[in-house]
């Protein structure tokens, strides 16, 4: 079983709900990303999305297209990425991480060297934003190979033929993307998400997270609800480029911890 796995099992066996915070890589600034992850476990975070920045980030909004545009100008690169991921590893050995990003810097590197890299850092998951399942074999093979899990994207268009395509090859957990648009997008409609992702259960017994639009403790609580996970990027990163660079750790968690006493009062209530 993979850490992914293992981690959403014993949430599961406790009635709460994963709490997965993404964060771009060398934002605001290399030496800040491992503190930075550390932070996000400390804070409640059960997965870590950590972010390989790129020059065309096409799915996301201003902010995550900000925080790309400071790493790349730190010379952050996916070599450094996995290397973040080896030094988190050195005093957390529990915290899954994935590595989040677009099919460009893994393509270049190459798909075999990256798993192996990714392997050899003692990543859990990729996620490749423009990795459609029909084109996705070759790296699911590769990742499968090395115990690594592939986590796909959905979205409210998903075709259920996509679907059933996603629900062979995804592992770990999917993210069910809950607005139309690009990242950072506000206006959920909550009701929709439920039917969606009832929808999405029929063909998938994987967790469900959903992320998009989650700004707060009080959405992030109604989303989880009717999920397995909520994933919140945007709105954590934008915290923490209003901070001083000396505050940027302390903001990210005094950001998370309440969405993370927010997801334990719902579990708290179903017991």
């Amino acid at each position: 079983m993979s850490r992914i796995a293992a981690t959403f099992a014993a949430l599961k066996k406790q009635g709460r709900k994963a709490l997965i915070p993404f964060i771009t890589s060398g934002d605001p600034d290399p030496k800040l990303t491992v503190p930075l992850m550390h932070a996000l476990a400390k804070a409640g975070a059960d997965v870590i999305e950590l972010g390989v920045p790129f020059s065309d980030p096409m799915a996301d909004g201003p902010v995550i297209q900000r925080s790309s545009e400071r790493a790349l100008k730190h010379g952050e690169s996916l070599k450094r990425v996995l290397d973040h991921v080896v030094e988190f590893r050195r005093t957390d050995r529990a915290t899954p991480v994935v590595v989040f990003g677009y099919a460009n810097p893994f393509e270049a590197l190459g798909l075999e060297r990256f798993a192996d890299a990714a392997k050899a850092a003692d990543a859990d998951g990729v996620l490749v934003v423009d990795y459609p399942p029909e084109e996705a074999q070759s790296l699911v093979e590769l990742l499968d190979a090395r115990g690594l899990d592939t986590i796909f994207l959905l979205s409210p268009t998903t075709t259920d033929e996509r679907l059933g395509e996603v629900a062979k090859l995804g592992r770990g957990y999917l993210y069910y993307v809950s607005l139309r648009g690009v990242t950072g997008a506000s206006h959920i409609d909550f009701s929709d998400v439920a039917r969606r992702v009832q929808h999405v259960r029929r063909f998938t017994g994987l967790p469900v997270g959903v992320g998009f639009g989650i700004r707060d403790a009080a959405t992030a609580k109604v989303i989880a609800a009717v999920s397995d996970a909520v994933v919140i990027g945007s709105a954590l990163i934008q915290q923490m480029e209003k901070a001083p660079q000396d505050k940027v750790t302390s903001e990210a968690m005094r950001f998370l911890t309440p969405i993370r006493e927010a997801l334990d009062e719902l579990s708290a209530v179903k017991t």
